[in-house]
């Protein structure tokens, strides 16, 4: 009889209020989970891309400068040769791209993103706290932004000390405050839930771009050689090499002075 009172006495939005909660846990876990698996692959396909910058990228900069000397060399000689002059341009080019592109991230570390169980879980529960999406207020949510970011950096560089302190520094803020009234909160609820759903939109299509870069698709190829006890990017960089040293050797047959 009890129990009858009480669920008449309940407002219809208190009930669609718990109904909203129960769907917003959900939904918070949901989202921590997409965004962990973002910041996952985010790393190792970064971690991948600073490898092969060092072990390939560099090194096809230095076969693509010898390649562009060889036909600049070979141009000099025939300078009426309208090909060989195409030939030297495009290959100047293409040296000045390859130089350019690996000079960017030259300075970057290489090793390897690997991140704990432990991380992760620090992780999902930074962002099941502090996702911008899960209010509704403009302040509150610049806050979250800065604090998401901050996060973000920490889960990158392996530092489950800096994610603890990026929630602490959030729980112990004012915009973690929350009003009174059901009928407002539930207003808030919904709006939570409208945000979270557009941004799980958001992480879906930053996934699917990633999984359409030309960095999966060597993540996939490296992951492959692997379980058959292969390094691959070993493998393209010793390649690079062997044409380096064969580029090296035209270039001395090519030097002026010496017999052809």
């Amino acid at each position: 009889m009890t129990t009858t009172k009480q669920t008449r006495s309940t407002k219809p939005e208190e009930r669609e209020l718990a109904r909203k909660r129960r769907e917003q846990e959900r939904l918070e876990a949901e989202l921590a989970e997409c965004e962990l698996r973002l910041a996952t692959l985010r790393g190792e396909l970064g971690a991948l891309e600073r490898r092969y910058l060092k072990l390939v990228g560099l090194p096809y900069a230095e076969l693509d400068e010898l390649r562009a000397q060889i036909a600049e060399r070979m141009a000099a000689e025939d300078p009426q040769n309208e090909r060989l002059q195409r030939a030297a341009q495009e290959a100047r080019a293409r040296a000045d791209e390859s130089r350019g592109a690996a000079s960017v991230k030259e300075s970057e570390e290489t090793k390897q993103f690997t991140p704990s169980a432990e991380l992760k879980r620090k992780y999902r529960e930074v962002a099941k706290a502090i996702h911008p999406d899960l209010t509704t207020d403009a302040a509150d949510r610049t806050r979250r932004q800065e604090l998401m970011a901050e996060a973000n950096a920490a889960y990158q560089k392996g530092d489950e000390a800096r994610l603890g302190k990026v929630l602490d520094v959030y729980e112990s803020s004012p915009e973690a405050v929350q009003g009174d009234g059901a009928g407002a909160e539930l207003v808030r609820v919904i709006r939570k839930l409208s945000l979270m759903k557009n941004r799980l939109g958001e992480i879906e299509i930053e996934l699917q771009n990633l999984f359409n870069s030309d960095i999966y698709l060597l993540k996939i190829q490296a992951e492959e050689a692997q379980e058959q006890g292969r390094d691959l990017l070993s493998e393209m960089a010793e390649k690079v090499r062997r044409r380096i040293a064969d580029s090296k050797e035209r270039m001395e047959v090519l030097t002026p002075g010496r017999v052809h």
